[in-house]
């Protein structure tokens, strides 16, 4: 596994850590890898895209099949040309990325594309009309870049509209100019796209300037750890878009087991069950359930066609079909708007499967 484990991705990756870490005691109790206990082995890209393309390419050069992450939009994108066309398998812990049909690269979750059209159906719904827009200039707030004028720009969401798109560098210590501005265009629902560290300078910048609006954020922050450190200065409206397992959701009786199977993991290791923790669990129940088909021997290009012909596989955050050639399996029917309930350290669930406010 690449994971950032310092830096500013430390949030996300120390969580994929302690998920995974659960995963593997799960699997060794039951069996492991055909009796072959399983043990993931990490290493820490510190963030930085350099470094996590000097770790894929020693990972490759050993003649690995497989590796889970990077975590990071910008480390995945980093690594994805070099393992694409031949491999070994990544399967990038970040969704943020669009791999081609039928690479060796995958990705983990319902896409950003989704998790923002989600949003905005839940807003436009909600009578909200005026959005802005703070993002980071790395891979995640490029995405931002494409998908909120693009989908804002659909018939369906005429109504709309973006009032204000501010950017700032994640190693920023202040955004104040930036919401100011933002301020000034007097917006009712400000997103903040920009996961872990800068997230929290983007939230103390609108404490310190007095900016109180509802505030909605990428998916990567929805970790317990973030929120309770952030927390003297979280506004008092946070949403964000999540699987149902968050508020207690789930399509079916399949994925309502996955879901049970995961909680006791996560009690059993005293961890919290945000999204982040829960993020790569999925993807690590996808690739042990390969190698168990497969066997330990499994080259890159068996593990590749057999996470490509997965069809129903009913995880926490959604039944997983490969065939639509998105390398993710899982689309915007899987993801709900969640508020952040501070009183009871809690995320509760405001809208159903698709966005549609309850």
């Amino acid at each position: 596994m690449i994971l950032s484990l310092t830096g500013p991705g430390t949030f996300i990756g120390t969580a994929y850590r302690n998920s995974l870490r659960a995963l593997e005691a799960v699997t060794n109790q039951s069996g492991g890898i055909h009796g072959v206990p399983l043990r993931f082995t990490i290493v820490d890209d510190q963030s930085s895209p350099q470094v996590a393309l000097q770790l894929a390419g020693a990972i490759t050069a050993k003649g690995v099949p497989l590796m889970l992450g990077p975590n990071l939009a910008a480390t995945c994108r980093a690594v994805e040309p070099t393992v694409a066309k031949s491999g070994p398998v990544a399967y990038c812990l970040s969704p943020s990325i669009y791999p081609a049909p039928n690479s060796y690269v995958f990705s983990a979750g319902v896409s950003n594309r989704d998790f923002t059209a989600v949003l905005l159906r839940y807003v436009r719904l909600r009578g909200i009309r005026r959005i802005a827009l703070l993002a980071t200039t790395d891979s995640s707030g490029q995405a931002a870049d494409q998908d909120f004028p693009a989908l804002v720009a659909l018939p369906e969401n005429k109504d709309l509209s973006i009032v204000a798109f501010e950017h700032f560098a994640p190693g920023d210590t202040s955004v104040a100019a930036q919401l100011a501005k933002i301020k000034a265009t007097q917006p009712q629902l400000v997103v903040v796209w920009a996961p872990g560290t800068p997230f929290g300078t983007a939230l103390r910048g609108m404490r310190d300037i007095g900016f109180e609006v509802p505030v909605a954020t990428t998916s990567a922050n929805m970790s317990l750890d973030q929120m309770k450190q952030y927390g003297a200065f979280l506004p008092k409206e946070m949403y964000f878009m999540g699987p149902g397992y968050l508020g207690g959701s789930s399509a079916n009786r399949g994925q309502q087991s996955a879901q049970n199977t995961f909680f006791a993991a996560m009690r059993a290791n005293s961890i919290f069950p945000d999204l982040v923790t829960g993020f790569a669990w999925d993807p690590g129940v996808i690739v042990v359930d390969a190698l168990r088909k497969l066997g330990t021997g499994a080259s890159a290009a068996q593990i590749h066609d057999y996470i490509e012909s997965v069809r129903g596989l009913d995880g926490i955050s959604g039944t997983y079909d490969f065939s639509h050639g998105d390398q993710r399996g899982v689309g915007e029917n899987s993801i709900t708007v969640l508020r952040w309930d501070e009183a009871h350290t809690r995320w509760l669930s405001v809208s159903g499967f698709g966005g549609k406010p309850l």
